[in-house]
């Protein structure tokens, strides 16, 4: 019998225990992606950690890619824009700096996000805000859709290549510590000023990225004034 005024065991836990939804879905398996990749994110992971049976996930999602499409609109509902009244350049630059934040928050998200073919409203509504931008000062069409695919590819490029870098800070020069002065003067040069900046500098990577950044619309500054 149960003593009087106590719960049973485990009373408490199944009254706190939060229903299962989409959202809580999405969101278990993108804590499982920022742990281990996307190889991480499988039904029997995620229902794990939610602590159910794989099949009662299917009343939420249709299956993984379903889940997949969530964990994109997530990731793009993150990226959130300035006020258009602020100008084009403005706009896009915030919209690059935001966008790779975001996918170094979220590393598996970079190739994802181009690979799926179920447009997320989150995407369609910044990708439509920077259009209108672009189109409203003055940028044709074809300038519009380039700007959109240059800056896209050079965020995508550049954030891609910093989450394929090891985790463990290590010095520039450690891996080209074989080659010769002589040989390879400009790169040993090169190696020498990254290696000097890396220990003096914690956010060598945003100021590489804004500079590459800064390159790019000044020169769809000059393309749209022609």
């Amino acid at each position: 019998p149960k003593t009087p005024g106590r719960e049973a065991p485990g009373a408490r836990g199944k009254a706190e225990r939060l229903p299962l939804s989409r959202a809580r879905v999405v969101e278990t398996a993108m804590t499982l992606a920022d742990g281990g990749g996307l190889e991480a994110v499988t039904l029997r992971a995620v229902a794990e950690r939610l602590g159910v049976e794989a099949m009662s996930l299917y009343k939420h999602v249709a299956n993984k890619d379903d889940i997949l499409d969530g964990m994109v609109e997530t990731v793009m509902g993150e990226v959130t824009l300035p006020d258009r009244r602020l100008g084009w350049r403005e706009l896009v630059r915030a919209r690059a700096l935001v966008m790779r934040s975001v996918l170094l928050r979220h590393r598996w998200a970079v190739g994802l996000v181009e690979s799926r073919t179920t447009p997320t409203a989150a995407r369609l509504r910044t990708n439509d805000a920077v259009l209108g931008a672009l189109r409203d000062a003055g940028f044709s069409l074809e300038l519009s859709y380039g700007t959109l695919l240059a800056v896209d590819s050079y965020t995508y490029g550049f954030t891609l290549q910093e989450s394929a870098a090891p985790r463990e800070p290590t010095s520039p020069r450690e891996g080209t510590a074989m080659l010769s002065r002589a040989d390879y003067p400009h790169l040993v040069e090169m190696m020498d000023f990254l290696t000097a900046r890396a220990t003096a500098d914690d956010a060598a990577g945003t100021t590489d990225f804004e500079l590459g950044l800064g390159l790019l619309l000044d020169g769809l500054e000059r393309a749209r004034s022609r």
